[in-house]
């Protein structure tokens, strides 16, 4: 029986993640998710969504057909 696996190169928020520092992020996503670590990527609200900013993934955790990942915003793109 296989797993079912799916591979992103983007973070998609949808409103879901927890602010656990400043810069740091907690994010949960149902089904078994590999995300690329250390590496910077965009993160967005949505998939069609402009880019809100870039971040570096920190921990990629799988359990219970659920993924978490800890990751750390290095920029953040705002109209301000």
């Amino acid at each position: 029986m296989g797993m079912p696996l799916e591979l992103n190169t983007m973070i998609v928020t949808k409103g879901r993640e927890q602010r656990l520092e400043e810069n740091l992020f907690l994010l949960e996503k149902e089904g078994y998710r590999l995300y690329p670590i250390d590496i910077p990527i965009d993160v967005r609200k949505t998939i069609d969504s402009d880019s809100n900013g870039t971040a570096v993934i920190k921990k990629v955790e799988w359990q219970n057909n659920y993924t978490k990942i800890s990751y750390q915003l290095i920029s953040l793109n705002s109209t301000n």
